[in-house]
């Protein structure tokens, strides 16, 4: 857990709770009453309220609560439209992600805000599968393990390859997704489409974070057209 969510909760836990000791912080959260004594310590210079004492128990003073999000319409829309477009189009684990923060945004609306959000009328159908969705979670893992795959790729002429690569990033075009990489086999940058992939499987080892290798390398490499052909 990153910090500035922890700093969230702990306020969230001691807003419900007449007095909460460091140690049961530290046991909800799992870090240790240091890290929760630095915590509370940062709140109280941010100017949230934090009543009490180290052996006692802290609490937040009366009255005290967090201030409601505050969005535009538009920004509202954009939000919305971006939760629906993963939704239909980047598999089920991101998909499940999006929902998640999405009602989290919504329980912290204000109930203005929060009304019309359930109008906007910004829609992303899901009846028609984009190619290749379903190996986004799994590529995603990859990319943020660093780990090498292997799969067969065919071109457009049906010819099939088997390839090792270093995945860098996943790029959608509207109707299919893309996969940027190192291809071993061509020692180059490439773009695989993922509806060509076939028996995709995470090799295991980790591809080292090598300079000329990553992904800014790559988009530099094509500037910006990742539809390079593998």
């Amino acid at each position: 857990m990153r910090r500035a969510e922890r700093l969230f909760q702990i306020t969230q836990i001691l807003r419900g709770r007449r007095l909460t000791t460091a140690a049961q912080l530290a046991e909800r959260l799992q870090v240790s009453e240091r890290t929760i004594y630095r915590d509370i310590a940062g709140l109280a210079a941010s100017g949230v309220p934090v009543e009490g004492e180290a052996g006692v128990g802290y609490r937040l003073r009366a009255g005290f609560d967090l201030p409601a999000l505050m969005f535009t319409p538009d920004e509202l829309a954009a939000l919305l439209l971006g939760v629906r477009i993963v939704g239909a189009k980047a598999g089920e684990a991101m998909a499940a992600h999006a929902d998640s923060a999405l009602e989290k945004i919504r329980g912290a609306l204000r109930p203005a805000l929060r009304a019309r959000l359930e109008n906007i009328a910004l829609l992303a159908p899901d009846f028609d599968a984009t190619p290749g969705s379903q190996l986004v979670d799994l590529l995603r893992q990859a990319i943020d393990r660093h780990l090498r795959i292997a799969f067969d790729y065919s071109d457009e002429q049906s010819a099939r390859t088997a390839r090792c690569v270093w995945p860098l990033g996943l790029f959608f075009w509207g109707r299919v997704w893309t996969l940027g990489a190192w291809c071993e086999l061509r020692e180059n940058f490439r773009s695989f489409r993922l509806d060509r992939i076939q028996n995709l499987k995470l090799a295991g080892t980790q591809f080292p974070d090598m300079a000329g290798r990553r992904l800014t390398d790559l988009l530099r490499a094509v500037g910006g057209d990742c539809s390079q052909r593998a």
